[in-house]
Order: structure tokens, then C-alpha cells, then sequence
């Protein structure tokens, strides 16, 4: 099992908090340390409003998120990497190239699929981003957790 997994996007206000968040209230059961982190994060900023709205309205308190600037030690310290898009791995690859093989699309399991940056948009944007987000998790957790890898394969 994965122990630590790291979220990526740009601001580290939007879609890698939701989804920093969102594994979080699906893995509380295990001992997976989550976080997120950003290519040129709007550091100390808090969420984005409308992303943290959305979380709210689905339980999820995401209220102590500040942005935070991706590090090389970050992807050094994690197992897994999860970025919103192919350019983000691009640059991870840069970055820090021993890390690269920890990198992978959020939306892998969703046909390679990237996640789009609501930044700026309307509320159905976020709203279009937080769905694709849900489920690109879902399709995660059986690699994910041990014990639902076992009931799927049964």
C-alpha cells in the first residue's frame, strides 16, 4: 500500500487540495498520510472559496488548507505522486528526475484523463472539476487500499 501520497497541481488552492481532501475522507480508515502541494502555489493562501464550498456541501471540512510550493524533498519523502495533468509530470521530470517513476496522472484509471484548472471560472466549472476529481479516486482506491484490492479480485 501506498503510505504517502502526494496531490500536485499549480496553486495548490483548487484541484490538488480537493483531491487531497477528498482521498482523505475516503482513506480515514488507514494510516495514508495525504497532502498536496503546488508548482508555483499560491503559498499561505487558503482554498479557493467555491472549491471549498463544494467540499463543504459533501462533508469535508477543508478549512486549514494553506497553499504550499512543491519541494524536491516532498517527492523524495512520498510513495505516490498524483498530478492533474501531463505537463505537471513534464515538470516534476525537471525537477526532481529520480522521482519520476512515482508520478502519475490523477486520472490515470480514467483513460489517462487530465483534470482542467477552474481557476477563474464559474461555479459549474469547479462543480465539472470536483466530478471528474470523485471519481478519478475512485478509480484509485482498489491500488490503494489492501483491503479493497482483496475484495476486488474476488
Amino acid at each position: 500500500m501506498f503510505q504517502r501520497i502526494l496531490l500536485v497541481c499549480v496553486g495548490n488552492i483548487c484541484r490538488s487540495p480537493t483531491a487531497e481532501y477528498l482521498l482523505r475522507d475516503r482513506l480515514r480508515d488507514t494510516s495514508a498520510q495525504i497532502s498536496s502541494a503546488g508548482l508555483g502555489a499560491l503559498e499561505d493562501h487558503p482554498m479557493d472559496a467555491t472549491a471549498a464550498a463544494l467540499l463543504h456541501e459533501h462533508g469535508i471540512d477543508a478549512q486549514a488548507h494553506r497553499g504550499r510550493q512543491l519541494q524536491p524533498s516532498m517527492l523524495r519523502d512520498m510513495d505516490l505522486v498524483l498530478v492533474m495533468e501531463k505537463s505537471h509530470a513534464a515538470r516534476i521530470a525537471r525537477l526532481a528526475p529520480e522521482s519520476s517513476g512515482k508520478v502519475l496522472l490523477l486520472g490515470k484509471w480514467l483513460g489517462e484523463k487530465e483534470i482542467p484548472d477552474p481557476y477563474g471560472q464559474s461555479r459549474p466549472a469547479f462543480e465539472h472539476v470536483y466530478g471528474l476529481i470523485d471519481q478519478a479516486i475512485a478509480r484509485w482506491l482498489p491500488y490503494l487500499t489492501p483491503s479493497l484490492s482483496k475484495a476486488a479480485s474476488s
